[in-house]
């Protein structure tokens, strides 16, 4: 019986951490000059099957347009999701806390890092423009 209840317990604590975490990352913003356009954003199939990847909340994919203009950076920001990134146009140049700085050139599909703080920035003359895919929680 105290096994039960130190389980349930440390269970409600897990979902509190989580939530936490989770409206915490939701102030997590590019700075300005940057453009975003969402061009998905669903929680369920073309023919209404629930898109489902975790058992704790509900799940929810937004696909968006990123425009970075020469010069500009997305600013210091990470993810708790998992984020999938396409560049369309330019080259996209990222530093990651901790780690090297990686290059992403026209036509590269990259997964992005999670829990890891990450700038990326245009260093050519014309816009990096990429579609992310964002695979997370609803509404966040």
């Amino acid at each position: 019986m105290i096994f039960i209840k130190t389980h349930i317990k440390t269970k409600r604590i897990y979902c509190v951490l989580f939530l936490i975490l989770a409206y915490t990352s939701l102030f997590a913003q590019y700075q300005s000059g940057i453009k975003v356009e969402n061009l998905l954003k669903t929680d369920s199939t073309v023919i209404g099957q629930k898109i489902n990847f975790s058992s704790l909340f509900d799940s929810e994919v937004t696909i968006s347009k990123v425009i970075i203009p020469p010069g500009q950076s997305t600013g210091w920001h990470k993810h708790d999701i998992h984020v999938f990134a396409h560049i369309l146009q330019g080259t996209l140049t990222v530093d990651i806390q901790g780690y090297d700085t990686k290059t992403y050139p026209r036509n590269t599909t990259f997964a992005e890092v999670i829990d890891a703080y990450h700038n990326g920035y245009n260093k050519g003359n014309e816009d990096v423009i990429l579609i992310a895919f964002y695979l997370g929680k609803k509404e966040k």
